[in-house]
């Protein structure tokens, strides 16, 4: 029988009334075993509980529960998931962590494929970690949305891409998950010479066959650090086929949007920076259901931005404010600065591009730049009254860079204030004028 440990009780909860305690073990719920938070979850949802405790002393307890249906207990857990992170079993010939120098800290190096993050954290699975039983109770608790990394839908294609003989098998789960009516939404690392072109074109049509229970596919550009010796050779896209790749989703959204109402596959937002096109409109979005993949992440910051400038502020001082972001997002942040600048002149916003030295040239994404290279290239230069940083580039809930560079650190060694921006345009409003 699995014995979960109580790590902390919520003030003011039901758990607290009882007279749990951390150290507590749960044992059953309705006479059933946990498997891990999702039968937990699923089983607390009732009204009347029978709940099995042993004590931290080993006294064991059955307490009887009444309370309003979906009302939490108030118990946290000593692993989050109630059970050990599902780790990943393929070798991806895309795969980031693969690329990642070493000597940095442990969690950097663990692939997780666990199905249970993708509905907790909104990660992306392969499916491959995946027994009938998962599938099972990921239909009888109606879970959902499930993010599945799928790649290519042709089999045989995928198990070259995944290194793994069972991923075109795994396809099939897809069936299983929109026969029973569970949302999805999907995406395709896009790899040059590998699932592009054709590939590409049979993966949007196959996929379009589970419309509209699986309601967005999202399209990425594979990102290649410079720590590639011994790995599958891969080669960025050039602007002209940014291009190419840009006309056949929009070519297919088309088709869907006829058909269905949604515009479903969408190129991530680094595809039309590539290719120097104007991003799409808001409305070509189906409400930023990919927005995690980096997929409208622009076009909804500019549109948030205009909604916010319509608010006049008579007394805005005179001062200089500087914003670095990766080069991927810094003519769309000039762009922001510019409009800003036009309406209230009396205060400057710089924007300086910092280049990704440590995983190199061609990762271009601000969630990835470190803590090192912002003060290699930002030290000495004229900051300001303060700098403005995107919140991505720390680790959640964690005032700490990617390379464990602290943001105390930056802002000792720089020497100027320092304000993390939340990725939304009017919090950018508000730092410019802080």
């Amino acid at each position: 029988m699995k014995k979960h440990r109580m790590d902390h009780i919520v003030p003011g909860s039901i758990a607290q009334e009882l007279g749990l305690a951390p150290g507590d073990l749960l044992l059953r719920i309705n006479e059933k075993e946990i498997e891990d938070i999702f039968d937990y979850h699923y089983l607390c949802n009732e009204e009347y509980l029978t709940v099995e405790i042993e004590r931290a002393d080993g006294e064991l307890w059955e307490l009887e529960i009444e309370k309003e249906y979906e009302e939490d207990l108030g118990i946290e857990w000593e692993k989050g998931l109630m059970d050990e992170y599902r780790s990943c079993h393929n070798k991806c010939i895309f795969c980031f962590i693969d690329q990642m120098p070493p000597g940095m800290r442990e969690t950097l190096y663990f692939k997780d494929d666990d199905s249970r993050l993708s509905f907790l954290q909104g990660n992306y699975v392969t499916l491959t970690n995946m027994k009938d039983h998962d599938i099972q109770r990921i239909i009888d608790y109606k879970l959902g949305p499930i993010n599945i990394s799928v790649q290519t839908t042709n089999p045989q294609l995928r198990c070259k891409m995944l290194n793994n003989r069972f991923a075109g098998e795994a396809l099939k789960r897809m069936d299983q998950l929109y026969k029973a009516g569970i949302p999805m939404n999907g995406q395709i690392v896009l790899c040059k010479g590998v699932n592009d072109g054709e590939e590409l074109r049979r993966s949007i049509q196959d996929l379009t066959r589970y419309l509209p229970v699986m309601e967005s596919v999202s399209v990425v550009p594979v990102g290649l650090s410079r720590f590639r010796e011994g790995l599958y050779p891969l080669e960025p896209f050039t602007k002209e086929e940014a291009g190419a790749v840009i006309d056949t989703i929009e070519a297919w959204q088309e088709v869907c949007y006829q058909e269905h109402g949604l515009h479903f596959i969408h190129a991530s937002d680094e595809w039309y920076l590539l290719a120097g096109r104007p991003l799409p409109e808001e409305e070509r979005y189906d409400g930023y259901l990919q927005l995690e993949n980096g997929v409208g992440m622009l076009r909804l910051l500019e549109e948030e931005f205009a909604q916010a400038m319509e608010q006049k502020f008579p007394s805005v001082k005179k001062g200089t404010v500087t914003i670095a972001t990766g080069y991927l997002a810094a003519p769309t942040m000039e762009g922001l600065a510019k409009r800003f600048m036009d309406q209230y002149p009396q205060r400057c916003v710089r924007v300086c591009p910092i280049e990704n030295r440590f995983f190199g040239e061609q990762i271009t994404v601000s969630g990835l730049l470190t803590g090192q290279d912002l003060a290699e290239q930002l030290a000495g230069q004229a900051l300001g009254d303060r700098l403005l940083l995107p919140c991505n580039l720390l680790r959640s809930g964690e005032d700490v860079f990617l390379d464990d560079m602290t943001l105390t650190e930056l802002k000792n060694t720089l020497q100027v204030p320092i304000d993390i921006v939340e990725s939304n345009g009017k919090h950018l409003i508000e730092c410019l004028l802080r």
